[in-house]
């Protein structure tokens, strides 16, 4: 009896676990301790960063277009990579796949260039509108991978993953926000993809800061100031996505009728000011900083 005390008391002191025995619970979410919920500066006040935007749509940046407006404006360097050409997305009968994948190629240039975003800081990796979770996902995340290490993006905006659970998106939105942070890990590791290394003249990259978009309500943790030029901005580039808010979604026309098109950037730019801090228009995410192993993990205190 006395040896099953002492190897008893030498378990509990070695901290193993035992059948029956309750263990304090691991609130840590094995997130290093040097991570970050809330950004040094001010993310109105940053300047200086290369960001990656990544969607699956064209239109899917919008989330935050006041937000690219400010940074653009601040002398950031932009990219944009959206990864399906959104040629499904309609209800007008007459369409083709060729035809409004072109449409939406050209709405989004629009849209970049009321931000101030050149031409040249767009990539489409050209896959199917509502099929990118069918693709092959080691095809996509080495395609993400060698543009994180070709831009080497200080931060990373992107659909949220999920906040210790999988937030619940649309297909090719759920595919967008797992990719993304896939191929964010990937490219820090030499070893993966090293023909992009080796043959390609690349380095490995790692991402420090997230701002994550379309985030559950409980976990943004930061807004953003749109107010002014910016949100009128953001009115301008959404509203560049006709064939997806308009009566263009229907039965597609290049030029909406100007009684249409008086309602609807009314419509748009009600949605763009409808959240508001203060009375100023503002823009919501979900910030992290750290490994991109943690970037969907809780631990405490967040």
């Amino acid at each position: 009896m006395r040896f099953f005390s002492v190897l008893l008391a030498l378990l509990l002191i070695g901290g193993m676990p035992l059948p029956g025995l309750a263990q304090e619970a691991d609130t840590t979410g094995g997130i290093p301790s040097g991570t970050a919920t809330q950004p040094d500066t001010p993310i109105e006040q940053w300047s200086g960063k290369t960001i990656l935007v990544t969607g699956a749509h064209p239109d899917d940046d919008g989330y935050a277009y006041g937000t690219l407006s400010r940074l653009q404006q601040n002398g950031n360097e932009i990219h944009v990579l959206i990864m399906t050409t959104g040629n499904v997305g309609t209800k007008d009968p007459d369409m083709t796949r060729t035809r409004l994948s072109q449409i939406r190629r050209e709405e989004e240039l629009e849209a970049l260039s009321a931000l101030g975003i050149p031409e040249d800081h767009y990539i489409n990796l050209g896959y199917t509108d509502g099929m990118l979770e069918f693709a092959d996902e080691e095809e996509v995340v080495k395609r993400l991978v060698r543009h994180i290490r070709t831009i080497q993006p200080d931060v990373l905006v992107s659909f949220d993953p999920g906040w210790g659970y999988q937030v619940w998106h649309k297909t090719d939105h759920r595919a967008a926000a797992y990719l993304s942070v896939d191929a964010a890990r990937a490219a820090e590791w030499r070893l993966l993809f090293p023909g992009q290394i080796n043959h390609q003249g690349l380095d490995a990259h790692r991402i420090e800061e997230y701002l994550f978009y379309d985030s559950p309500t409980e976990a943004q943790n930061v807004t953003v100031d749109i107010s002014g030029e910016h949100a009128e901005k953001k009115v301008q580039a959404v509203a560049a996505h006709k064939s997806q808010f308009s009566s263009a979604w229907r039965d597609y026309r290049s030029e909406l009728p100007p009684e249409e098109r008086s309602e609807y950037l009314q419509r748009i730019r009600e949605r763009v000011y409808a959240d508001s801090v203060n009375g100023k228009p503002v823009e919501r995410f979900r910030y992290y900083e750290g490994l991109p192993d943690g970037a969907g993990k809780r631990h405490e205190g967040y």
